[in-house]
């Protein structure tokens, strides 16, 4: 980039590809939102944007871009932005000095472009994919480093690192049992090696673009790679609003239940049991269906996709809770979790033996359906069920506490010294008689 190029305003560069100022204020509060942020924020967005982007050094922002175990689905996603578009416009202004996937360079060169950028520091690693810690790593290797020495090298310069897409949160698919590859995620990755560089998370399958230039935007307003590197890794954490998972508070902070557009159907109990049914239709809710938003987090109703035009919910399909994934447990990961997408409950495997709880219910109710059927047997084998059984003449503790009874009889007892007598004997009999037949029952 020239020098002339550089000092090109951000501005200017808008109105120079037919962005009216009006536009970019709009991008700017869509960006906030998705970062969790009120639309009113948009005006501090653009003036950290114009700032950050016209006065940085060479007026570029350094940003590694590394594939892991991927299908490079979030490239694709974040790639894939409309001409002419702000966020596009802002992309530009960025250096991305490395990408697998999206770069001219290749062999010598690339590698030697990203060595460059790690030894001058103030960059931002966005890495996306899972890591293979199975033979010995050796499946992600390039220019003679493995998949996670190449992690590792570029984190321990970096000033943070963006984990995109739920491979590099935790290992996805590749980390789904029974795990051959022993793919983890990023941050498992750097506990492993003692880096304390912050890692920001952003599951998804692929991950949302407007997810990662928003957290993109909030580095810019830190004061760029170098405010990052000023401040400590607490500073990092609370002025992203990470959680205990390094997610972004803004985004991942609320169920995908919590912002559905068919939550009113779900409160009135009106749902969807049928693909191509009425109630399909009208729109009723998907839970039936399998759909995991009530216990999928993230914001996917409010930034949607394609440029906010739609999203999963909207077109028709539930949620597959694509956004699970647990840093800290590769285990805990979408595709295991949420398998199979279109049914309510998910299976469970304890080692090989993989089960549906539906069958495990079925299983239960015959073990007690045949228990009750057995004492039933029992019951008639003991001549207990014939003719009915005999109602006591009087309650025991009417019988035992005659001054206080509380039950009301035909005939009088409780004055009657004999009737009470015979009464109290109808009742010791009665209870020998089921003692005997319980005795019974346990001996068979």
């Amino acid at each position: 980039m020239s020098e002339a190029t550089a000092n090109f305003g951000l501005v200017d560069a808008l109105e120079a590809r037919g962005i009216s100022r009006r536009s970019f204020l709009k991008f700017c509060g869509s960006l906030a939102v998705a970062a969790g942020l009120s639309a009113t924020a948009a005006p501090r967005v653009a003036m950290a944007l114009e700032t950050e982007l016209e006065n940085a050094k060479g007026g570029l922002f350094p940003v590694l871009w590394i594939e892991g175990a991927s299908c490079t689905g979030c490239t694709e996603s974040f790639a894939q932005i409309e001409t002419p578009d702000v966020g596009k416009v802002v992309l530009e202004l960025i250096a991305l000095n490395y990408s697998d996937v999206l770069c001219a360079g290749a062999g010598h060169s690339l590698e030697a472009a990203k060595e460059e950028t790690i030894q001058n520091g103030n960059y931002v690693v966005v890495y996306e994919g899972g890591i293979t810690q199975g033979f010995g790593s050796n499946t992600l290797r390039v220019a003679m480093e493995t998949g996670e020495e190449i992690l590792v090298h570029a984190a321990e310069n970096a000033a943070a690192v963006i984990a995109l897409g739920s491979c590099a949160v935790n290992g996805g698919w590749m980390a789904a049992y029974p795990n051959p590859a022993e793919a983890t995620g990023v941050s498992g990755i750097l506990k492993k090696h003692s880096i304390a560089t912050p890692v920001v998370n952003i599951p998804g399958c692929p991950a949302n673009p407007e997810w990662l230039m928003s957290v993109l935007v909030q580095v810019l307003m830190m004061g760029g790679a170098e405010g990052l590197l000023a401040g400590d890794v607490p500073a990092v954490v609370k002025t992203l609003g990470l959680n205990d998972e390094g997610k972004p508070q803004g985004i991942f902070g609320e169920t995908i239940h919590d912002n559905c557009e068919r939550r009113g159907h779900f409160e009135n109990g009106e749902f969807v049991y049928e693909f191509g049914s009425k109630e399909e239709e009208l729109g009723y809710c998907l839970y039936p269906l399998g759909c995991k938003g009530p216990q999928t987090k993230a914001n996917c109703g409010v930034t949607m996709w394609n440029n906010r035009r739609s999203w999963c919910i909207q077109a028709g399909s539930p949620c597959l809770g694509c956004c699970e994934a647990n840093p800290n447990d590769p285990g805990d990961n979408w595709v295991e979790v949420n398998t199979p997408f279109y049914k309510r409950d998910r299976d469970l495997h304890i080692g090989d033996w993989f089960f549906r709880p539906t069958v495990v219910a079925a299983g239960l109710t015959g073990i007690v359906g045949a228990a009750i059927l057995i004492h039933r047997f029992g019951m008639k084998k003991a001549g207990r069920m014939d003719g009915g059984a005999d109602f006591e003449p009087i309650r025991a503790w009417d019988a035992k506490n005659p001054d206080r009874s509380i039950g009301q009889y035909e005939y009088s007892v409780m004055g009657d010294p004999v009737k009470m007598k015979a009464a109290q004997e109808e009742i010791a009999k009665q209870y020998e008689v089921a003692e005997e037949a319980a005795a019974e029952d346990e001996g068979r």
